[in-house]
């Protein structure tokens, strides 16, 4: 059973069927140039191989949006075979390739709980948490005088993810995280 949706309804986060391939929709802005009719500027991550593309839709075309199912997943490891995943229900591990996890698998760290989306049996994607709790393993020393609202400092995190942290972070420190925007948002008082 297809599940369609018009141009006008297309959100960001959706994956969608469009030339016979599944896209995840990247941003959706709604646009009326002037005396011409609106239509719907979309960018799209193919779910295949990570290209991206821009579609202009009409407010009333029809597109089919793929039926997914999502299943809560933990975290277990990483080895050859790729990144293990044990459903919380069944407790069946599966492995998931690399292309599957682009963009999350820094935010991934062993018993880190999240959702994976299924198409036609196949993981297509997979959901972090909101916010992650990640050690700091380099960072430079605290500067002598530095405020709090001063500029910031890069810091590399425990599963390779760089962002910029206050000056006062010091190497050991843990630190929240978002997974949405990628930056930093507090310390964790331990």
């Amino acid at each position: 059973m297809a599940n369609y949706v018009n141009g006008n309804s297309l959100r960001q986060g959706y994956v969608i069927k469009y030339n016979n391939q599944l896209y995840r929709v990247m941003t959706a802005e709604h646009r009326t140039p002037g005396n011409k009719r609106a239509f719907l500027q979309a960018k799209l991550r193919s779910l295949r191989d990570g290209t991206q593309t821009e579609v202009k839709f009409r407010a009333d075309e029809e597109i089919e949006r793929a039926v997914l199912e999502q299943e809560e997943m933990e975290y277990l490891y990483n080895d050859a075979s790729g990144h293990c995943f044990m459903n919380c229900s069944t407790f069946e591990q599966v492995f998931l390739e690399e292309d599957v996890i682009h963009g999350v698998k820094e935010y991934l760290l062993p018993n880190t709980k999240v959702r994976v989306e299924f198409c036609d049996g196949k993981a297509i994607g997979v959901e972090p948490p909101e916010t992650v709790e990640l050690k700091v393993i380099d960072t430079d020393p605290p500067m002598k005088g530095a405020t709090a609202s001063g500029s910031g400092k890069p810091a590399t995190l425990e599963t390779g993810l760089v962002v910029s942290v206050p000056q006062f972070i010091e190497v050991g420190h843990l630190v929240r995280v978002s997974t949405t925007s990628g930056l930093y948002l507090e310390r964790v008082k331990s």
